[in-house]
C-alpha cells in the first residue's frame, strides 16, 4: 500500500441523515455521525482495491472537527488521502465539503485485517 491513495464519496443531505433523525441533535442539519460515516466509507473504499483476497479494514481512530452546518437538499462530499502506512495501520487525511464551504476535517486511522480471523476472534470473546 502506497501513500497518496485518494478517495471520494458523496451523499445528499435528507431527513435520514440529519441530527434530528439520528439522535445527535435537534436540528435538521447534516449530522456529525453521518459525516463521520461518510469519511470512514471514503477511506475504506479508497484502499479496498489494494487489499489481498479476504482482507478488509476496520476503523480504529478518528479525530474530526465538524466545522459548519449543511441543510437538507444540499450535496456533501468527502475527499480522503492516505498519508501514512505503519505496518497494518493506515492513516488518512479527510475533508468534508458542501458547495458553500469546508464542513469538516480530520485524521482517520484504519487497520488492515483478515476478515475471517477478525470475526472468529471477536465471536470467541462473546461465547
Amino acid at each position: 500500500m502506497e501513500i497518496g491513495i485518494k478517495g471520494y464519496a458523496e451523499t445528499m443531505v435528507d431527513k435520514s441523515n440529519v441530527a434530528s433523525s439520528v439522535g445527535s441533535g435537534l436540528l435538521d442539519v447534516f449530522s456529525t455521525p453521518c459525516m463521520i460515516a461518510l469519511m470512514e466509507k471514503t477511506c475504506k473504499e479508497s484502499v479496498a482495491p489494494y487489499l489481498e483476497e479476504g482482507q478488509g479494514t476496520v476503523g480504529i481512530r478518528l479525530e474530526v472537527d465538524h466545522l459548519a452546518a449543511t441543510p437538507i437538499g444540499e450535496k456533501v462530499w468527502v475527499d480522503s488521502e492516505l498519508i501514512a502506512v505503519d505496518k497494518r495501520v493506515l492513516t488518512f487525511s479527510v475533508t468534508a465539503w458542501s458547495r458553500k464551504e469546508k464542513i469538516g476535517e480530520g485524521i482517520h486511522k484504519r487497520c488492515i485485517i483478515f476478515n475471517d480471523r477478525f470475526m472468529e476472534k471477536m465471536k470467541a470473546k462473546y461465547e
